[in-house]
């Protein structure tokens, strides 16, 4: 990296040497920074904490920014960092007549813990802003990086299993009390198995495809034994539940900002995990049809008249519609370990797209963009409302697209495919897979436009920018030492 014009005049007034004629002076071009070890404590700082935020799903625009302001803020003020989706390198130039210090951090762990993440970024705003040394950042760091979560592993799984029950409602099951009933104990029955396989280290694609297979099955049972009046709401439910995880907000922030092997990284590893899922699910339904036979589980499993109740529900229920899409993204938020204040944020976000997603397909709205305004929507208020109560905007912004994700739309490409054997499924499983990209662009577009308003910047700096999910909210300048 060369030098600013600036910079050699900053030299210059140091070194009396730099004056001297050509020849008679030896020539060092560079910053004045810390000592070795030092250097060296930084930038296993900063790589720690992109490492959380990565780990919960920011964008590698939001990793390369927080970690630039961190390693600025103790006087290293020339960094490149290189993001990839599963490693992160930083390295810090120091003049003309040293190597430049190189270091690298593997992600390995992709559990997401808001609370981890909402207490990495105060401790950021907290460096940034002169507060604490590197030392004892690095402490507070180990502190929060080996935390237990906030609360037991049980309550995750009431929590995944109340977001199952709320998406049946939200899909029209809300005259079937049994219907949310069956959705949340399958789900719930899902989080016990995976959690028992991710313990022997199965790979996350079988863990999906036994998901899947899970949920199906328990809801035909449900429909064969009279329990369920139709399959499929439970099925969907079960389905977005095993989505909302994926980051799907965080793909299309990396690919729109830029950071295109990022972006193909998550995206192929949402497709993969989209196609165990996929698989354990038509499992589930040939089992199902040979054992009970076509006869016995074909109207169950039928989501004509599903179709038809997705446009009367938002007309006649909103006010449920808005409480079932709140209740989704709060669930999503608390078994994802978010703490109070972004929780109700998050549930406030989930009325919000539920809402708007609801009118517009009563105004016949095409569903893909009746989900982009929607989150476009959470997108430009949770950017405005999250940094003024200090939480992470990627909170609000992937709890809010939890609601909305397509889990319908691709088990009735399933069902088409699998039991019709109509070639129409492969079209509506790709309007599943463009309603979720809509999602996730309208996010990003939402928090985008919401950045001028909230942070009050500059032209130029607001060009600069980009929208961002976390860490700090301006862009960091470089400052000489």
């Amino acid at each position: 990296m060369g030098i600013t014009q600036r910079a050699r005049g900053v030299l210059r007034r140091r070194d009396p040497e730099l004056t001297m004629p050509p020849g008679t002076r030896n020539v060092v071009y560079g910053p004045a920074l810390p000592d070795e070890s030092t250097v060296h404590l930084v930038l296993d700082l900063g790589l720690r904490i992109g490492e959380v935020q990565m780990a919960s799903g920011a964008g590698a625009s939001d990793v390369t920014a927080t970690i630039i302001a961190v390693v600025n803020a103790y006087g290293l003020p020339h960094c490149e960092v290189d993001v990839i989706y599963t490693s992160i390198t930083v390295s810090c130039y120091r003049g003309t007549d040293l190597p430049p210090i190189t270091s690298l951090r593997v992600v390995r762990n992709r559990s997401i813990d808001y609370t981890r993440l909402a207490d990495a970024e105060a401790l950021v705003r907290r460096i940034i802003s002169g507060e604490i040394t590197a030392s004892d950042a690095y402490a507070e760091l180990d502190k929060i990086t080996t935390a237990s979560h906030p609360f037991p592993r049980w309550v995750a799984t009431l929590a995944w299993a109340g977001m199952a029950a709320s998406l049946a409602v939200l899909l029209g099951g809300g005259t079937n009390v049994l219907l949310p009933l069956v959705a949340a104990g399958s789900t719930a029955l899902v989080d016990r198995i995976g959690r028992l396989l991710n313990k022997r280290a199965l790979p996350f694609f079988f863990q999906q495809a036994v998901g899947g297979a899970i949920a199906t099955g328990v809801a035909l049972a449900g429909y064969s034994t009279g329990y369920l009046d139709n399959a499929a709401l439970a099925v969907a439910a079960s389905i977005i539940v095993l989505l909302s995880g994926m980051t799907v907000v965080g793909s299309m922030q990396d690919a729109i900002t830029g950071y295109n092997v990022t972006a193909a990284g998550r995206i192929f590893e949402l497709a993969l995990m989209s196609a165990g899922l996929i698989a354990g699910v038509v499992l589930a339904l040939y089992i199902g049809l040979r054992i009970v036979g076509g006869d016995g589980i074909g109207g169950g499993l039928d989501v004509q008249d599903i179709g038809r109740a997705e446009v009367l529900a938002p007309a006649l229920h909103l006010p449920v519609q808005m409480l079932a899409g709140a209740s989704t993204s709060a669930c999503f938020a608390l078994a994802s370990y978010a703490p109070p204040r972004p929780l109700i944020v998050a549930g406030a976000g989930g009325a919000v797209a539920a809402a708007v997603h609801s009118v517009l397909t009563l105004a016949a709205v095409h569903t893909v963009l009746a989900g982009a305004v929607a989150t476009t929507v959470v997108g430009f208020v949770g950017g405005i409302i999250a940094r003024r109560l200090r939480i992470p905007p990627l909170v609000i912004a992937v709890s809010g697209v939890a609601p909305l994700l397509p889990g319908l739309a691709t088990y009735r490409g399933l069902y088409e495919l699998s039991v019709l054997g109509s070639p129409t499924g492969l079209t509506t499983l790709m309007l599943a897979v463009a309603t979720g990209l809509a999602l996730g662009a309208g996010v990003v577009l939402g928090e985008y436009l919401a950045q001028p308003i909230r942070s009050r910047l500059g032209r130029l700096e607001r060009r600069i920018a980009g929208p961002r999910m976390s860490g700090p909210l301006r862009p960091t300048r470089r400052r000489l030492d």
